[in-house]
């Protein structure tokens, strides 16, 4: 839940002010090449929100499915791993295309 906390806190002070004088203006108004990175963190932060939406869904299916072997399945580390491979994912899907 802390990482779905970052990803949209990121997006809400991140993504959605350059967003908003975008649309205020009616066109790009800081420098050119932070066009191309604010898009990347955009498709980052809006990708890791998904992703780790995703992850507590598995999270809660395997807690609902078998409640007896769930904390013999999800450990700390495993969990860790999952929302570090989330943000890897998200990461890599948005700053490799530049």
């Amino acid at each position: 839940l802390v990482s779905l906390f970052m990803s949209d806190l990121m997006v809400g002070l991140v993504v959605m002010p350059p967003a908003m004088l975008n649309q205020l203006y009616g066109r790009w108004v800081l420098r050119g090449d932070l066009c191309s990175l604010w898009a990347s963190f955009d498709v980052m932060c809006c990708s890791a929100s998904i992703l780790n939406l995703c992850v507590i869904s598995l999270d809660r299916y395997l807690l609902i499915t078998s409640p007896l072997r769930y904390k013999l399945r999800m450990t700390p580390c495993r969990a860790l791993g999952l929302v570090l491979a989330s943000w890897t994912l998200a990461a890599l899907a948005s700053f490799l295309p530049i």
